[in-house]
């Protein structure tokens, strides 16, 4: 019986560190920016491109505060974190774009009305303190204020990472799965019962996709650690 035990414990411990990995789980508050100073209480990984964003939503004064952080497509590329006022994708968006100018890291804002027509200049909305940096893990972070509307509850967010810069203009992005769906919707605040809200929750534990699969997992997890449990009781 002792064989036996010992194999049937392995298995079980083998199994509990799968449940519990990273891979399974995200806590944000390891997510750590190079800005030491800076704290925000919101912060989210995002579904594509091995991107982060932090975020404050101030709703007295209606502003938002982010940290965006991601690793250009190369060493000399660009990073982008924008907000779209009027649709899911890209066209439309308001975006901050950071790249490296002379060596010292710049961000600029753009207007990006079309997919043809990305020009430099000042947004739909106002924004302030934009600061950049880049990381010695080859990652490049956007700081950033700006205003939204007084009765916003969520915006739509599109993010993106390009090769370079070309005279001073970025250069065209890929155009594979992870840059095509590099939007999604940001939540500012949570609803938490009829009629009433609260700031959004901080930090979000685990990234779920939406479809319930996280549920399925959590589900799956339990039944295995019952069923190694009653292994472990029999033998």
């Amino acid at each position: 019986m002792g064989s036996l035990f010992c194999p049937s414990l392995i298995v079980f411990f083998s199994l509990w560190l799968i449940l519990i990995s990273p891979s399974h789980s995200i806590d944000c508050s390891s997510l750590k920016l190079p800005g030491g100073i800076r704290h925000y209480s919101n912060c989210t990984e995002l579904p594509t491109l091995n991107s982060t964003l932090h975020f404050t939503y101030n709703a007295t004064n209606s502003s938002l505060f982010i940290a965006f952080s991601a690793a250009p497509s190369n060493a000399d590329g660009w990073i982008a974190w924008a907000v779209n006022p009027t649709a899911t994708g890209m066209a439309g968006s308001q975006a901050l774009l950071a790249f490296k100018n002379k060596g010292s890291m710049v961000v600029k804002t753009y207007n990006i009305s079309s997919y043809r027509s990305i020009v430099e200049g000042k947004l739909s909305f106002d924004v302030w303190d934009l600061e950049a940096e880049a990381t010695n893990d080859g990652k490049m972070v956007i700081y950033g204020s700006l205003k939204v509307r007084g009765s916003v509850e969520k915006l739509n967010q599109v993010w993106q990472v390009g090769p370079g810069v070309s005279d001073g203009h970025p250069m065209k992005h890929e155009f594979g799965r992870a840059n095509l769906g590099s939007w999604g919707e940001l939540k500012l605040v949570e609803k938490v019962s009829s009629g009433s809200s609260s700031p959004a929750p901080s930090p979000v534990p685990y990234n779920d996709s939406g479809d319930g699969s996280r549920a399925r997992e959590i589900y799956a997890g339990f039944w295995i650690l019952a069923l190694v449990s009653w292994l472990v009781s029999v033998l």
